[in-house]
């Protein structure tokens, strides 16, 4: 029975590994060393003072724009002041990331290295991203139009005053 059950589930790791025309894609390495921070001294400096930041801006294009910037940037600097630990709530979108571009690692690593050098980790995030197209200051909704030119849904037009 047990044989079954992991052999199950070694079919569905092998499904989601597999690219949109089902071939199997191998892992990637990380675009750039973990401890690459002054690759992007701008970004390295945001990060060194105040992390929230860079997490937010991170965690909102992880996210695909269900979170903004603000949110999961106080949500990660409340954890941050109260525990001590805002490197637990990062090291998720770690793996996250690691996920949806099918990046080497594990869940362990990306706790680890988040644990030991959250600034490293974060500014990683942040230049993997920058690395794979996107311009994170302009955050999810900011790349999609960038993207897409002209797609993006405007406003509706009102009349002005009352009509009859």
């Amino acid at each position: 029975m047990s044989y079954k059950v992991s052999a199950l589930s070694l079919s569905l790791e092998n499904m989601q590994a597999q690219g949109t025309h089902g071939k199997f894609q191998a892992e990637v390495e990380w675009s750039t060393g973990f401890c690459d921070c002054f690759s992007d001294c701008s970004n390295c400096c945001i990060t060194c003072w105040c992390p929230c930041i860079t997490f937010g801006q991170v965690a909102e294009i992880l996210d695909r724009g269900s979170t903004s910037c603000g949110t999961s940037g106080a949500l990660y600097a409340l954890i941050e002041v109260f525990t001590g630990c805002g490197c637990l709530y990062s090291c998720v979108y770690r793996t996250k990331m690691r996920r949806q571009y099918n990046i080497k690692g594990d869940d362990c690593g990306d706790c680890f290295k988040h644990f030991c050098c959250e600034l490293c980790a974060l500014t990683q995030l942040y230049r993997e991203l920058k690395t794979r197209g996107f311009d994170v200051p302009l955050g999810w909704q900011g790349n999609v139009e960038r993207q897409n030119p002209g797609i993006a849904m405007g406003a509706p037009v009102i009349d002005a005053g009352m009509t009859r």
